[in-house]
Parts: structure tokens; C-alpha cells; sequence
């Protein structure tokens, strides 16, 4: 993948960009800015802007310049560059819920390559060992079988800590110890109340370190999700993964009298099958 990227080279954790004749190369990391890059500053406020993005998920331009202190006019600047980089891209804001009247607010997404800028991945050998395991097991169903039982074995350790999170404290704050457990694995995860009629909560994890794979093996999605079925004591539904083209994960968490009674003892896995991993849409 290639991007003409020209203020996230520097300051960034992971492969990095190595600009070529005006190109910027995905996988090359560089020691030294080209001759007339833009100034530190410039370049480590740009790298605020697309952190902010990763962090916080599809942002407008206000959230962005609340968050960081900046005027909407100087976030635009480096949206600008960023988009023309292909580091992040504008996108309409999707509505979860009753929507409002008016045109809904553009907000601005990292692009693939943009969370790859902040993440050195391993996303070919980690799929080319699924494929291994499923065709190991012979393929069709027992593949797809031999995928599943190795993405619940791979989540069954992460669990055993985010458990630790979540029995720590009182049931209604369950989601959001659950969302500090995930962010300290790497996944910017936040807990809110969910719009609409509906009484819950949503979890949003604002990166995937897996995304990639798990768009290939929806299977660790599922996985996943059945976790935070059995943490949280009640059944939770998908409404829509990075791995599917979203910009956040979410999770719809509703506020029952089971889970607040059993908290995270109950065993119950009943996710929705059909969003599980998987967009509704």
C-alpha cells in the first residue's frame, strides 16, 4: 500500500514511511527528515490529530479541536493534509438509532494505512496461520470448527484479566472497567450510554490490533463478543466492527436485571448470531 504521506513518518510507533521521488512507501522506516519537511511542530501536531482519530474513533472537526486545544481552522489545515496522504478520509457519520433532522455531520476515519502508521503488524503471518489451522483440520466445516476453537483459546488468557476488571467493581460500572482492560491491551476502548430507546450501554474499541485478520476469520469478532457476554453477565450484540469497514467497533451492552443482579458470574453466551463479528447493516 502507498501513501503520499508527509507528516506521519516522524513521530509515530511502527513500520513508518519512507518517502521516494515524492512517494511514501508503507514498511520502510526512516532516520532523517527529507530536505524542506515541514517543521517539528507542524509534523507533531499533525500526529495529535490522527492519535486523537485513533483514539477516539470518526471525529468532526469540533471534537477534534476541543480535544486538542486547537481552532477548527488549524484542524482543518491538517485534515487537509492528512486526507490528501491518504491517512485518514472524510466519511458521513453513521447514526446509531433515531436519526435527527439536519444532514448528518462529516466526520474523518483513519484509513488502513493510517492505523497501520501507528501499529507494526503481523497480519500476513498471522492469517496464513489460520488458513494453516483450517486446512490442518481438513477444510470445510471442521476448518471453520478448528478457527473457532483457536480464536475462544486465543481470547480464554485475555479474559482471566479483563475478569480480574470487571468482578473488581459494582455492576453498573462493569462496561467501563471492561473498556480500561481493553485500552490497556491496545484497543482505545470506551464505555457511554447508548442512544435511542433502548437502555444499555455501548463499548467502543477504537482500534484493532487484529482488524485485518479478523476480516478474513470473522471468527475471532464472534469470539470476542461471546467474552464480553460472559464478563458481563448478559447477552451483548454487535453493531459494527473495524474488521467490516467501520470506524469503531461497537457493542451494545443493555442494562437487564439479570446482569445487574448476577454481574460477571453468568455464563450466558447468547450473542446475536447474525452481528456477531459482522455489520448488521
Amino acid at each position: 500500500m502507498e501513501a503520499t504521506t508527509s507528516g506521519l513518518h516522524h513521530g509515530l510507533s511502527g513500520p513508518g514511511y519512507l518517502r521516494n521521488n515524492g512517494v511514501v512507501k508503507y514498511g520502510e522506516r526512516i532516520s532523517e527528515a527529507p530536505q524542506g519537511e515541514l517543521a517539528t511542530g507542524e509534523r507533531s501536531t499533525r500526529t495529535r490529530v490522527a492519535r486523537s482519530i485513533l483514539d477516539h474513533g470518526p471525529s468532526t472537526v469540533a471534537d477534534l479541536a476541543k480535544r486538542l486545544g486547537l481552532t477548527q481552522a488549524a484542524v482543518r489545515r491538517h485534515l487537509d493534509t492528512l486526507v490528501a496522504d491518504a491517512v485518514v478520509e472524510p466519511r458521513e457519520q453513521r447514526v446509531y438509532g433515531a436519526r435527527t433532522r439536519g444532514r448528518p455531520a462529516k466526520v474523518f476515519a483513519l484509513t488502513d494505512c493510517g492505523r497501520d502508521a501507528f501499529d507494526q503488524s503481523y497480519d500476513s503471518l498471522a492469517a496464513d496461520a489460520m488458513r494453516w489451522i483450517a486446512q490442518a483440520a481438513g477444510g470445510g466445516e471442521q476448518g471453520e470448527a478448528a478457527v473457532t476453537a483457536f480464536a475462544r483459546a486465543r481470547l480464554a488468557a485475555q479474559a482471566e484479566t479483563y475478569r480480574e476488571a470487571v468482578e473488581a467493581v459494582a455492576p453498573a460500572d462493569r462496561t467501563e472497567a471492561l473498556a480500561r482492560a481493553l485500552t490497556g491491551d491496545g484497543y482505545a476502548a470506551t464505555a457511554k450510554s447508548a442512544p435511542g430507546p433502548h437502555s444499555g450501554e455501548q463499548l467502543c474499541q477504537h482500534h484493532c490490533p487484529v482488524a485485518h485478520v479478523a476480516e478474513q476469520f470473522p471468527q475471532l469478532c464472534e469470539a470476542e463478543t461471546e467474552v464480553f457476554s460472559r464478563l458481563l453477565g448478559t447477552h451483548v450484540q454487535r453493531l459494527a466492527t473495524i474488521a467490516h469497514g467501520d470506524g469503531v467497533c461497537t457493542t451494545f451492552i443493555p442494562r437487564s436485571a439479570s446482569a445487574a443482579s448476577t454481574g460477571a458470574t453468568q455464563t450466558d453466551t447468547s450473542v446475536s448470531a447474525s452481528t456477531a463479528g459482522r455489520n448488521p447493516a
